[in-house]
């Protein structure tokens, strides 16, 4: 029996022996007074087991086809094999067509006995920075290497641009490695289809800000040390840079990363895609 039905042997035998009403049965059991009836006569002809739910045992009616949960199956160890429950979820319906839940998705994958993508972690305490208000007000840039082609294609470099108030990623571009080529292409399309934002907040690079201990002359005269060709293109158009002191502190482009290497790996592994060329397309 389960929790709920074993203290109900004990109530009815209170109610066929008088000591108690229909109605004060059914109000400790929470259950209507002819609903105690039916109790009654299922104690007086079965015995305790009478009292037992009649649905117990039986197939679902709402249980998924059995051909659906073959299909499904068959999926995760073929075509979404190393796709998280989530996006397998998302595969399933948009291209597959099939009306499932993320949380049969997850059973299936537990039932063929395929690990979990990412391994869950204890929720960890951060003092988060006040974000910004408005769109635009602060960006998020970073560059993250990463085998985005697995071994279809060469190693490469994704940089990236994301909004801190809104999440938006306004800008993305696959470069060999990280260098100027790669930011300068993020900054034209960041500025060409969103404008400029007021200031950016990043690495301490120095393809964007110097980050070495030599002053010329004129520099120590002046009291400041002359910008990197981005940097004066960042000066020139009056967006300020911001140097992050840790990769957590700009935790919003970091989190992307994470994303992106999950979905968009498996996006591009789905299209067949091999050249760096066919990822900046797609």
């Amino acid at each position: 029996m389960s929790g709920k039905e074993v203290p109900r042997a004990g109530l009815l035998k209170m109610v066929l022996a008088g000591k108690a009403t229909n109605a004060q049965g059914a109000a400790a059991l929470r259950v209507s007074p002819r609903h105690v009836q039916r109790l009654k006569g299922r104690v007086q002809a079965e015995g305790a087991p009478g009292l037992l739910h009649r649905g117990r045992g039986r197939p679902s009616t709402r249980r998924l086809a059995a051909t659906i949960t073959a299909q499904i199956d068959t999926l995760r160890q073929t075509r979404y094999k190393n796709f998280n429950d989530c996006h397998a979820t998302e595969k399933l319906r948009e291209v597959e067509g099939l009306r499932v839940s993320r949380e049969l998705v997850r059973r299936r994958r537990r039932a063929l006995g395929l690990p979990a993508k990412h391994r869950r972690r204890p929720r960890q305490y951060r003092h988060r920075r006040t974000p910004a208000a408005r769109m635009g007000h602060l960006v998020q840039i970073d560059a993250s290497p990463f085998a985005w082609l697995e071994a279809r294609g060469p190693a490469m470099t994704l940089h990236g641009a994301i909004d801190e108030a809104t999440s938006t990623v306004l800008a993305l571009h696959f470069r060999p490695t990280e260098d100027l080529h790669g930011y300068a292409t993020v900054f034209q399309q960041m500025f060409t289809q969103y404008g400029r934002p007021l200031a950016l907040y990043g690495d301490r690079i120095n393809l964007l800000i110097r980050n070495d201990a030599h002053w010329s002359l004129a520099e120590q005269l002046r009291g400041a040390q002359d910008p990197t060709p981005l940097g004066r293109v960042l000066h020139d158009r009056g967006i300020g840079y911001l140097a992050a002191g840790s990769p957590e502190a700009k935790g919003r482009v970091e989190r992307l990363w994470r994303t992106l290497q999950d979905r968009l790996s498996s996006e591009l592994r789905l299209r067949h895609i091999t050249t760096p060329e066919r990822a900046n397309a797609f």
